[in-house]
């Protein structure tokens, strides 16, 4: 296609406006919620454990659907599922506006990714079967524009909303859920069907193997790594001796998820409809490119579940001011997000990635530098930017490094793969820097007691006390004259366990950087082959119902867009 298509009218870039601000809701919900976790520790009175699920469960369900969502895409019409899941989203966001206590708020963080996952894999199908040529890009752009403004508006608005209630954060979804479900009814016109079934083995396999992942990197300060140290309680039964139900979840996580690999192979090799092609890690490109993706989702989102958490409580900002400075991230990749746009003719995608990387790993070594219980706003702010600018250049190009080689037939499986192992590598970012956030604020406050004088009993008592709470205990003890030296320790650790994770974050992308040059000889940013004459079909397809929504009512163009078309 040479981009000179029929101009797009009003009413298409209207479901982009609508279709983007979908997909907005879904960066908010992931951002917003690591900085109000301080204000939900203390209204609901849970533990870090409770608050770690409140962060990782939404992340975790998102990955482990993505697959069988864009399965259920293909079978159902974009739309629809779109509309579902925008439906899903707006439901547990009222679940969570309302939650009495921590229970409720995960179970409805865990529905949360459920409409989550419906929404990401069909917006893009969505913007991909509305525009053609030249527009097609500019929508994608505007796409990617609004991520990245939302990354930046998330932190910011969660901020806010926190000095009036952190329930609030969730609430305001519930007008913007309706406004888009209009807009994209009004504007959108019904998607396509294809005939086919899905691997509902294979659904449950891997949502049962990632979430074992999930709970065993969760909990495992908690219970121990590999034998009981705290008993588990789970509906009258008890755990509490021999190896840890961490490392048993592992060792079955593993299990499964072999499980899964196999039936995908099998299903693959006999010419059935797999969620997961597994061929298509044959294609150097996809499966280095796929490693990198993993590495980069441990190493940039691990930092910011716990960088909220050192602001607040070891620097005392507010929500808001919490907020603002992570607005500087959040700034820093909206602007490389788009700067990447004029670099790809001078630039590949994988070099671009590379250039990223660096950034990310420099940014987070400098934070970790000037961590202190005194660092100066503006060389935390300086810092997270040149950070931001890593993410920025970073992710706009790792799809296209990503899915270059990949068959024309198969790319949309290899996106939903994709996706899936960015969110996976995120949602196990930041369970591990979590995990070794809290465990080295704990063991450096009693290092830093009993440097005091104070006995390890007493000592322990307190670690505990500030672990359990994130943090959010050293208020209280530095309002206390006979603590005050307590609290001042536990700030002290803390920066020690900012700096930590952030010189770990760095290392993970140091990694993704090794693993580039492993990505294959694809030609990062090129077209995948055969991909041209399938958007020449979707493009022809496209303008005669461009045509047909000239001379006929929206209701019933619907109605043949929703004929199943044969295989």
């Amino acid at each position: 296609m040479d981009g000179t298509a029929q101009v797009p009218s009003a009413r298409q870039w209207f479901g982009l406006i609508a279709v983007s601000l979908g997909v907005a809701l879904i960066v908010v919900d992931l951002t917003i919620v690591n900085v109000i976790v301080a204000p939900i520790i203390d209204d609901l009175s849970i533990g870090s454990g409770e608050a770690q699920w409140v962060q990782e469960s939404y992340a975790i369900v998102f990955a482990a659907l993505l697959l069988l969502t864009g399965r259920l895409s293909d079978l159902h019409g974009a739309r629809k599922i779109f509309l579902i899941g925008l439906a899903v989203f707006g439901a547990t966001s009222l679940l969570a506006a309302l939650a009495p206590n921590g229970g409720l708020l995960i179970l409805a963080r865990f529905l949360q990714g459920i409409g989550g996952a419906m929404i990401l894999p069909t917006s893009l199908a969505l913007l991909n079967a509305t525009f053609t040529g030249k527009a097609r890009g500019q929508a994608f752009a505007v796409w990617g524009s609004t991520i990245g403004a939302a990354a930046a508006v998330g932190p910011l608005l969660g901020g806010w909303l926190a000095d009036f209630s952190w329930r609030w954060a969730f609430g305001v979804n519930i007008p913007l859920i309706a406004l888009i479900m209009a807009g994209v009814l009004l504007y959108l016109p019904a998607s396509p069907r294809t005939r086919g079934s899905v691997d509902r083995v294979g659904a449950v396999l891997s949502a049962i193997g990632l979430g074992l992942l999930a709970f065993a990197m969760i909990e495992g300060r908690t219970y121990g790594w590999l034998l009981t140290t705290e008993p588990l309680n789970v509906g009258g039964l008890s755990w509490s001796d021999g190896p840890s139900p961490v490392f048993v979840a592992f060792l079955v996580s593993a299990l499964v998820m072999c499980a899964f690999w196999r039936r995908q192979a099998a299903l693959g090799r006999a010419g059935a409809e797999p969620l997961m092609d597994v061929r298509l890690f044959s294609v150097a490109s996809f499966r280095g490119g796929n490693i990198v993706t993993l590495f980069v989702g441990l190493g940039e989102f691990g930092i910011i579940a716990v960088l909220p958490l050192w602001l607040q409580f070891a620097l005392d900002y507010s929500a808001f001011q919490a907020g603002l400075a992570l607005v500087a991230l959040a700034v820093g990749s909206f602007t490389a997000s788009n700067a990447s746009f004029s670099m790809v003719a001078s630039v590949s995608a994988l070099g671009q990635v590379r250039i990223g990387l660096v950034l990310e790993a420099a940014g987070l070594v400098t934070l970790g530098l000037i961590a202190a219980t005194d660092s100066a706003w503006w060389l935390i702010t300086l810092a997270l930017f040149v950070y931001g600018v890593g993410v920025g250049f970073a992710t706009a190009q790792v799809t296209n490094v990503v899915l270059v080689d990949v068959p024309a037939e198969s790319a949309g499986q290899g996106s939903g793969i994709q996706s899936a192992a960015r969110e996976l590598g995120s949602a196990l970012g930041i369970a591990l820097l979590t995990t070794l956030f809290l465990s080295t604020l704990n063991s450096g406050l009693r290092d830093r007691l009993a440097e005091l004088g104070m006995r390890d009993e007493e000592a322990g008592r307190f670690g505990e006390a500030v672990t359990r709470s994130a943090g959010s205990a050293i208020a209280s003890l530095s309002a206390e004259p006979e603590t005050a030296a307590v609290a001042d320790a536990a700030r002290e650790a803390m920066t020690s366990g900012l700096a930590i994770s952030s010189y770990v974050c760095a290392a993970l992308l140091v990694l993704a950087l090794a693993a580039t040059v492993f990505v294959g000889p694809g030609k990062a940013g090129a077209r995948p082959a055969g991909s041209q004459g399938r958007d020449q079909d979707q493009d022809q397809s496209q303008d005669q119902d461009q045509s047909q929504d000239q001379s006929q009512d929206q209701g019933q163009g619907q109605d043949r867009s929703e004929q199943p078309s044969p295989r």
